[in-house]
């Protein structure tokens, strides 16, 4: 695979025009990836999901360049429920721009591939992304700007689109008192490819970001997602997480609180059947006095399936008066489900109020009995209480258009 990964680069590079700098930034990540591999359970971050494993048994031959065009227009799926600004990336490069509804003025969007990221050497999918990068996209939102509709990212792959590993790289940037409503959308009609996609966060003093990340349509990829937030002065970022499409996905969310009064948020969904296996990891990191967090983590598995969350808070010395929140549910519908989690705390200030839960169970048999006996058939009634057990993740979110899709995803009708 290596070589296989190196001759890919070399076509990759090739086929752009990177500057001198680019290219030696491109290099070195990817030859901190050559040493480090795919993860593995020798990583403790990865000891409930081997992904070195989970595509060499999922994916074979896999091809670090894209070279499949786009065939089939019927294959675009877009939200229709209400008006909204979108980019569209149709197997892993931007087809469609468009902020109609903005100011252009106030919303700048910057696809240069001449980017040089920070490095991560700990992190070698970071690495992988930043040296196979093959579209880059970073969207400012300028100070004082409010957009008027909300942002939807569309991230289509088609038929044509096998065995590949596709790298994106999305950087969004709020300016000081800025407010953007964010939804990345997956909507995947090919089989079998490995998804690494980066985005960073910058938000700055009394910025407001809103950021739902959607993943609902059946498919056998492996997916990646790494996400790293920076908050400033009395900034906020509400983050939701609705994972229920492909063979395995992990999403990792890195959140530093860097300044007073700033607030991260982060809720999620995990619904998955057959052998599905998808992991939520989140670092909440408290730099500064002041600061808040809460998450809330629901997760249901059926047949087969393996569902996996991680969360860790850290509060750091001088961050006194912190407020942090973790709680993990899971709901095990039959014996054969395998649900991990790792709940953390690391915590060096004394001024604190912080806590952490992570709990496991089966469906109530007394609830369903109750409900089969006001006339519900077995069916409906475990349908109910799992709907009921999910829906206190979806009501933490704030944005009624957005929580009203979600609920239409899942399928449930009030």
């Amino acid at each position: 695979m290596i070589e296989q990964l190196k001759i890919d680069f070399n076509k990759i590079e090739e086929n752009s025009k990177f500057s001198e700098d680019n290219i030696k930034f491109r290099k070195k990540n990817l030859q901190h990836f050559v040493e480090k591999g795919f993860p593995n359970k020798r990583i403790e971050d990865w000891k409930f999901s081997d992904l070195n494993q989970i595509i060499s048994s999922n994916i074979g031959n896999l091809s670090f360049f894209n070279d499949k065009e786009f065939k089939n227009s019927e294959q675009i799926y877009l939200i229709d429920k209400f008006e909204h600004n979108k980019i569209i990336f149709i197997n892993g490069v931007i087809s469609k721009i468009d902020i109609k509804h903005e100011d252009d003025k106030k919303i700048i969007i910057n696809n240069d591939l001449n980017f040089i990221g920070n490095s991560n050497e700990v992190n070698p999918l970071v690495s992988l992304n930043n040296a196979l990068a093959n579209t880059y996209t970073c969207v400012t939102v300028k100070e004082n700007y409010s957009l008027n509709k909300p942002l939807i990212i569309y991230n289509i792959t088609t038929e044509e689109l096998q065995s590949t590993a596709l790298n994106l790289r999305i950087d969004i940037k709020l300016e000081r008192n800025s407010n953007l409503k964010l939804v990345t959308i997956f909507d995947d009609n090919s089989q079998q490819n490995f998804i690494n996609i980066n985005q960073n966060f910058d938000i700055a003093q009394d910025a407001i970001l809103k950021s739902y990340k959607i993943d609902h349509k059946a498919n056998s990829n492996i997916k990646y997602f790494y996400n790293n937030i920076n908050l400033a002065k009395n900034s906020i970022s509400e983050n939701f997480i609705f994972s229920t499409g492909s063979k395995f996905i992990k999403n990792e969310v890195n959140c530093n609180l860097n300044d007073q009064y700033s607030s991260a948020f982060i809720n999620g969904v995990i619904n998955l059947n057959n052998f599905q296996h998808h992991e939520i990891k989140t670092n909440i990191n408290h730099l500064a006095e002041n600061t808040k967090s809460y998450q809330l983590i629901k997760t249901v598995l059926n047949d087969k399936s393996k569902g996996v969350y991680q969360g860790k808070i850290y509060v750091d010395a001088k961050a006194q008066k912190t407020n942090g929140y973790q709680l993990s549910k899971a709901l095990l519908l039959n014996k054969d489900t395998e649900f991990d989690g790792k709940p953390e705390l690391e915590i060096y200030a004394d001024d604190v109020k912080c806590s952490h839960g992570s709990t496991s169970g089966n469906l109530d048999e007394d609830s369903i009995f109750y409900l089969m006996s006001r006339g519900l058939s077995h069916l409906q009634s475990k349908e109910l209480l799992i709907n009921g057990f999910l829906m206190d993740a979806v009501e933490k979110i704030t944005d009624l258009e957005i929580k009203d899709l979600i609920k239409d995803i899942m399928g449930i009708k009030e």
